[in-house]
């Protein structure tokens, strides 16, 4: 808020702070004293809009549709970002002009958040995919899933300057009542997967292909990997699969809210 100055030609020039903003998304009004910025008051009003998305009603349930409607498919990417592989993923997503879903480690977010910053630019998805992916985290006590998901979702959204987390996945697709309902009181839908691409085990690009392409049928949401390990058969298969799931009629979305 800028603001307004008023004077009177030799006398005494008063500056007058400027005026309320109405938060409407915060439902209350919030004041700008002399000497606040735009930037400030800016800031104030994003904050409400995250928080107001936030309170918004997620389904608990673990979504595997598409958004798009027709045949559509849902490209997730889990465990990183990745300093060598995350790069290198955006720039074969950007080739073909494909949003997709990352599904973001909470250190690794937070070890580098030029890429998580990058991910949201670019126009893709973020999801929290806890702190230490435990697959065996659904055996363990409520306390310990309350922070694996939180706190991930805290180093992801601060990575990314205040983007919102969306999605949960639970690795290894280890969910429990619990941590749904959690993470969608949290803003976050739980995420699950159709078809596994396999790219994280050792074998050809040429098997990871035809891993997809034979699982397609079993429904829209795949999964592929930019972090834990060398993904440069992973990087490979995009390159190859995006184009023919275009070729066959598919277009591309995130998965539902």
């Amino acid at each position: 808020m800028g603001r307004r100055r008023f004077g009177i030609e030799g006398g005494i020039i008063g500056v007058v702070a400027a005026a309320a903003v109405s938060l409407t998304a915060a439902g209350i009004l919030a004041f700008v004293q002399p000497g606040a910025t735009a930037k400030a008051s800016a800031d104030t009003v994003d904050s409400a809009d995250r928080a107001a998305a936030r309170r918004v009603k997620v389904d608990t349930s673990i979504v595997h549709a598409s958004d798009r409607p027709g045949r559509s498919l849902n490209i997730t990417i889990d465990d990183g970002p990745d300093p060598v592989w995350t790069p290198k993923v955006l720039d074969v997503l950007k080739k073909y002009d494909v949003k997709a879903t990352f599904c973001m480690i909470g250190p690794q977010a937070a070890a580098h958040p030029d890429l998580v910053k990058r991910v949201v630019a670019a126009g893709h998805k973020l999801c929290d995919h806890t702190v230490s992916h435990n697959t065996a985290m659904d055996h363990r006590p409520q306390s310990y899933q309350a922070q694996q998901v939180l706190d991930a979702q805290k180093m992801i959204e601060k990575a990314a300057g205040g983007a919102q987390v969306e999605y949960y996945r639970a690795p290894g697709g280890a969910f429990t009542p619990y941590s749904r309902k959690l993470a969608a009181d949290h803003g976050m839908r739980p995420l699950g997967w159709n078809v596994d691409s396999k790219d994280f085990e050792s074998g050809s690009v040429e098997r990871i292909e035809a891993t997809v392409q034979g699982e397609l049928h079993l429904g829209p949401t795949v999964l592929f990997h930019d972090g834990g390990g060398d993904r440069s058969r992973t990087v490979a298969s995009l390159d190859r699969l995006l184009p023919w799931m275009k070729q066959q009629g598919y277009g591309f979305g995130f998965p539902q809210r």
